[in-house]
Order: structure tokens, then C-alpha cells, then sequence
């Protein structure tokens, strides 16, 4: 089973493995980007902005690995830094001020920890965008397409449905990194992985997610139209939520319950 685990840390860490932007530009019309926290800066990590699903306007916000290295290297691989996440955070609000859905795309290893980024308030800037998602009155999905760690991607899935690829992880850590508190030895990551329950059915079977999402033809037209088509009917269903705010809530009170009780 560890071994199994692990087999789908190394699948969700694939570069070749469909980026967000590459989910934008596929199921998304009129994409326009928006850029900067108005505090500090840009953050190419995460791409956000606005853009039309089924004819409608959404907010759609990806954390971006890119695939070559080049891009790996622009996108900070992936791990946003604080002024990413509150560039987030402010199209958030302005979604939520116009009544636009928001969708967001999840691919990090976690949060940027680097001593600048820890100087602007990264762990601030996390737990303000939990606390702010968890009362937007407009429906919230997000998808982890890739890896999710810990706070670093909980900062974007405090949304009213979290969706898993197949082949995605969620995590509070990272197996490498639990295998070197642990065990002060990270070649046990496959022994972690197990004990993690990172896989998309661990996190189903717990009431993490909602939805674990076939990657069959992952990357094609046809792969692309499933999920374009299982977003704009759950946004129907969510638009017409009279509670969508107390819903969010009891979800995320929810999870883990029904493990323990069946314990």
C-alpha cells in the first residue's frame, strides 16, 4: 500500500502533467489575467482573473507550476508566496462583489517558506484567506489537480466543493518531509505516504472531497469538456443554495466524522 501511495506522489508531481493554466485556457472562454496584491507585488505562482463559463462570468484562480524548466523556475515551482495569496484573496472579494462563482485550480508542495516570504506574513496571509473563504456568499469549487500541501493549498479549498484528479494528493505534509521529523530519515517517504491517507479515495472516504475526477484522456479535448461540464452544473446547484455560507460551514465541521464513528 505504501508503495501505492507513493506511486501517486511521483504521478501528481509529473511535469508533464496538465498545469492550471492549461485548465484555464481549455474549459474557460475570454480569459483576462489580473495581477499584484496592491501591497507588494505579483506573483506569478498563482494566475488569477476573469473569464466566462458557459457564457456566464466565473473568477478563476490556479496555483501555476509550469512545465519546463524555465517556467518551473518563473512559477517559483509552484509554492505561491504571501503576496500571492492575498492577490487570491482580493479577486475573491471582488467575485463575491459581483456575484461571479470562483473556481480554483490547486498544484503546490506547499507555501513558499523563504525568510522573505516569512518577513511578509506568509502564515498571515494563509489564515486570512481561510477565514475570508469560509464567508463568501458566492459558490466556491476547488479542484486539486496535482499535489495539494498543507496550508499552502488549503489556502485556496475552503470552498463549498473540493474535487480531486485521480492521480492528485492532499496533504498536511509532504511524505519526504514527514519521513525526516519522523524518522529522521526521508527514504522512508513510502512508509509515510501510507500513514499520510494523502490518495484521492483516502480523502473521499474521510469527507475531505466530494469528487475524485477520472483522468481518462487527461489532457485531451475530451477530458477538458467533462470538467468544463461537471463545473457548470454544480455552479447551478450552488447558485441556487438560499444557505451556501452555513452549508460551507457544516462541511468542514463535518469531516472525519463519519470515520469515527464507523471506527
Amino acid at each position: 500500500m505504501s508503495e501505492a501511495a507513493y506511486d501517486r506522489v511521483k504521478l501528481a508531481r509529473s511535469s508533464n502533467r496538465p498545469t492550471g493554466l492549461d485548465y484555464i485556457k481549455n474549459i474557460f472562454r475570454g480569459f483576462i489575467e489580473f495581477h499584484g496584491d496592491r501591497r507588494y507585488a505579483d506573483d506569478p505562482a498563482i494566475v488569477g482573473g476573469i473569464a466566462s463559463l458557459n457564457g456566464s462570468p466565473v473568477t478563476v484562480i490556479a496555483i501555476e507550476k509550469g512545465h519546463t524548466a524555465k517556467e518551473r523556475t518563473l512559477r517559483n515551482f509552484g509554492a505561491p508566496n504571501p503576496e500571492g495569496y492575498r492577490k487570491a484573496l482580493r479577486l475573491m472579494k471582488q467575485a463575491e462583489k459581483f456575484g461571479r462563482p470562483i473556481i480554483c485550480f490547486i498544484d503546490t508542495s506547499g507555501a513558499y517558506c523563504g525568510i522573505g516570504a516569512e518577513e511578509r506574513g506568509q502564515g498571515q496571509a494563509i489564515a486570512e484567506n481561510l477565514t475570508e473563504m469560509s464567508t463568501l456568499c458566492v459558490p466556491v469549487i476547488s479542484v486539486l489537480i496535482g499535489e495539494g500541501g498543507s496550508g499552502g493549498a488549503l489556502a485556496l479549498a475552503v470552498a463549498d466543493r473540493v474535487w480531486m484528479l485521480q492521480n492528485a494528493v492532499y496533504s498536511v505534509i509532504s511524505p519526504e518531509g514527514c519521513a525526516s521529523i519522523l524518522w529522521k530519515d526521508a527514504a522512508k517517504a513510502q512508509t509515510a505516504a501510507e500513514s499520510l491517507k494523502l490518495t484521492a479515495e483516502d480523502a473521499k472516504s474521510l469527507g475531505v472531497i466530494e469528487r475524485i475526477l477520472s483522468e481518462k484522456d487527461i489532457g485531451q479535448k475530451e477530458f477538458y469538456d467533462r470538467i468544463r461540464t461537471l463545473l457548470i452544473r454544480e455552479i447551478d446547484v450552488l447558485t441556487n443554495d438560499l444557505d451556501l455560507v452555513g452549508h460551507r460551514y457544516d462541511r468542514f465541521r463535518n469531516i472525519g466524522v463519519s470515520a469515527v464513528i464507523k471506527e
